[in-house]
């Protein structure tokens, strides 16, 4: 290290947070040239008429200007997404900025964010960085949402704000309506419905966003099939969002994201007929993982499906199996124990699908099964 590195490094280390020092950067991974299910995301395209619209809309986009009010993008996502006309709108750079902004509008240091664990890294993460305190409340051995507990955490803590991730990232969960209900009446500050991978679900709260005294709904059009894109969107009622809107960048979401946005929801269809392809696939996939020998795969209402191994290889082996293979999926190192030797697979297109069970089947067929092991479902 030279002098000026030094320098730099000792320059930092005096001045950067201590708690910021001792994490690590969320690590984004290069999976080119192979099947990718790591992120769930869409893995259809764009068909060739909606990339032309883009292109003309991108082309007459006047880039010398900043972002306006946005007002053909608010009214447009209101009538795609069926956004109640009493429902006040926000728009993030992904919805992972509306979660930063949340926790920065509503917490003092050392306030309480409290979240289902293992659930969505962003709001462990949003609170850490500004200045909050995360409690995790732990899912139960069967990664379903432990009611009593999140319910005692809450009387506890008396958090500012709940996130709840429906369906739930990683595990796929959809918690029971009368469980987030229960919730609602016991929380003494804000619940956040965050409604990721809803296209991919039988539930909403969108219609009530408008009637909530202490609740908004979240979402994002990344797994739609817009993961590029980074918009996320906000909705409830005026008195929160207001509120948000005072600590939101302003210019947050540029006008390329704005055009291209514009252009994409003329038609929505083609996103709503994709994420159905991928609904009617998760079943068939689900079902076939579960026929693998040692693998116990957990109920999904996303775009995703968690798989647990308890053969002779764990899932960091079969995960640098498929690796090896240029086949991506989300493992879990050493992180929470509830999702030991767990992996977490998008679901892909069907030819995606086929050649990643083909390779589940060839790598686990190397390994010498215990008489009897069982071929089980947590559903």
């Amino acid at each position: 290290m030279n002098q000026n590195a030094r320098g730099a490094s000792q320059a930092a280390a005096a001045t950067v947070r201590r708690d910021i020092q001792a994490l690590a950067a969320y690590a984004v991974g290069h999976a080119e040239g192979g099947i990718k299910l790591d992120a769930m995301e869409n893995p259809y395209p764009l068909p060739d008429d909606v990339r032309e619209d883009i292109a003309t809309a991108v082309w007459a986009t006047a880039l010398n200007r900043y972002p306006g009010d946005a007002a053909a993008l608010h009214q447009a996502v209101r009538e795609a997404f069926d956004i109640p006309a009493q429902a006040a709108l926000l728009f993030g750079n992904g919805s992972d900025e509306l979660i930063h902004l949340i926790v920065q509008a509503c917490c003092e240091p050392d306030d309480v964010v409290l979240a289902p664990a293992p659930s969505f890294v962003i709001f462990e993460m949003a609170a850490r960085y500004n200045h909050a305190r995360y409690v995790g409340v732990p899912l139960t051995a069967s990664l379903e949402l432990d009611l009593p507990a999140m319910l005692a955490a809450i009387a506890t803590h008396k958090p500012k704000v709940i996130f709840l991730a429906l369906p739930n990232n990683p595990t796929g969960g959809l918690w029971p309506a009368a469980a987030v209900q229960a919730i609602l009446d016991a929380a003494p500050g804000l619940v956040v419905i965050d409604e990721a991978y809803q296209p991919f679900a039988d539930h909403t709260w969108m219609p009530r966003a408008a009637e909530f005294a202490n609740a908004v709904v979240l979402r994002t059009v990344s797994k739609l099939g817009l993961a590029g894109l980074r918009f996320g969107y906000l909705a409830g009622p005026a008195a929160w969002i207001s509120e948000f809107d005072k600590v939101r960048p302003p210019y947050n979401v540029d006008v390329l994201t704005e055009a291209v946005m514009l252009a994409v929801l003329r038609h929505k269809p083609v996103l709503d007929r994709q994420a159905a392809q991928l609904r009617a696939d998760r079943e068939p996939l689900a079902r076939a993982l579960a026929e693998l020998p040692g693998t116990t795969v957990y109920p999904s209402s996303a775009n995703f499906i968690l798989l647990r191994f308890s053969g002779e290889l764990g899932a960091d082996a079969v995960h640098q199996a498929l690796k090896s293979r240029k086949i991506w999926v989300r493992a879990f190192g050493g992180g929470d124990a509830l999702l030991h030797n767990c992996l977490r697979i998008s679901i892909g297109t069907p030819a995606e699908n086929a050649a990643l069970l083909a390779a589940l089947r060839e790598i686990l067929g190397h390994c010498t099964h215990p008489a009897g092991l069982a071929k089980r479902s947590a559903a």
